[in-house]
């Protein structure tokens, strides 16, 4: 099979992060092989432009722990690529915004805010949007949606205004790693998400022209599945911290039993063309039925790996949140369940990261304040 032209990479620079988010993208079992150095993501961006990328996006954990990050930004720059930063904020002062756009960056509930990261994280945030404004970096904002914030969406969106923002995301919690383990207590309730999106499609038609609104509803509430990054191994890949190349973000955690190469033992052009990992489910040849036969099957190209994984054990499985798979009673109990059960104050029980102890967390808030 001939490869496709990758467009974009996501260069996960760092696992580690002032915020316990307990949505957090990072795995829940995270391996330390130490991160790859400033020369390894040099080398990493040569090979991606050669590849035909055109996008990075650093990210993590938290990007502006690397005290390298304004290098590396300028080395993406001259490898050609057009860069953003996927950011909490908490770090960004005046000066470092300054740094960041100078080295080529393209690009209000205080207290639920804190609590749902489990760190003073609110007011730093607001205090980075404006430094990144004043920069003249373009601001684009992705609001976390969950069970407990999702009825707050007019005041995030009034936010979104008075922050000057160009592109607001209204995502819905999907549910991988921590979010998955943390599943009961973040998923929304039907009528919830009803109300949701009356409100973000009303102040899509009100700002249109002026503020870029999407809103991404919630896997488990659709009928056909999303496209997974618009095809396994089709456009995007993820290097993460220790250098391990994914086709996608959450592949390492959700799908244990898929090996994936090493950019310090092999070159990212033959990772993406010849690897196992970004092979496996490429294209429609792997599908079972009912995708094999499916007139969308080259749409949504079966829909999430990793959540067919996560939720039947098998990643090959057509993903269940389509009407149409054989395991979809899987995510109709789940629904069934919340929606059925009373919502009480004392659930919003959830699972952190357990790695980042009280006393290294403070340190390190206060390294980055």
């Amino acid at each position: 099979m001939t490869a496709p032209r990758p467009y974009a990479l996501l260069a996960e620079l760092t696992y580690r992060c002032p915020l316990h988010c307990p949505y957090c993208s990072n795995p829940t079992r995270a391996r330390n092989d130490g991160d790859l150095t400033t020369d390894e993501w040099r080398r990493v961006f040569r090979e991606a432009t050669e590849l035909g990328v055109l996008q990075l996006g650093f990210s993590g954990g938290e990007p502006l722990v690397r005290r390298d990050l304004a290098e590396l930004v300028r080395d993406a720059r001259e490898a050609r690529l057009y860069t953003n930063l996927i950011t909490s904020g908490v770090g960004l002062d005046e000066s470092r915004a300054s740094e960041l756009r100078g080295a080529g960056l393209d690009s209000d509930d205080a207290e639920l805010g804190d609590e749902i990261a489990g760190a003073r994280a609110h007011q730093r945030k607001l205090a980075a949007a404006s430094f990144i404004r004043a920069a003249g970096i373009s601001l684009s904002l992705n609001f976390v949606i969950h069970r407990r914030n999702i009825d707050r969406l007019p005041q995030m969106i009034g936010l979104a205004e008075a922050l000057g923002a160009e592109r607001v995301e209204l995502a819905n919690v999907q549910f991988y790693g921590w979010a998955f383990l943390n599943r009961a207590t973040l998923l929304p309730t039907r009528e919830q998400v009803a109300r949701a999106r009356e409100v973000a499609t009303a102040a899509k038609a009100r700002l249109a022209g002026k503020i870029d609104i999407f809103y991404v509803l919630p896997d488990y509430y659709e009928t056909r599945p999303k496209p997974c990054l618009n095809g396994w191994g089709q456009r995007y890949l993820t290097v993460n911290p220790i250098g391990d190349v994914l086709p996608c973000p959450t592949a390492s955690s959700a799908i244990p039993d898929l090996r994936f190469e090493n950019v310090r033992a092999r070159s990212l052009d033959w990772i993406w063309r010849l690897s196992e990992s970004f092979n496996r489910f490429r294209g429609t040849e792997w599908m079972p039925e009912p995708c094999r036969s499916c007139p969308q099957k080259e749409i949504d190209f079966g829909g999430c790996r990793c959540q067919a994984a996560l939720l039947t054990g098998n990643a090959g499985n057509t993903d269940p949140v389509c009407t149409l798979s054989p395991n979809r009673a899987r995510v109709d109990a789940v629904l069934r369940d919340l929606n059925l059960s009373v919502v009480a104050t004392c659930d919003w029980m959830l699972r952190v990261n357990p790695s980042r102890d009280a006393a290294a967390a403070l340190a390190q808030d206060e390294a980055l304040s």
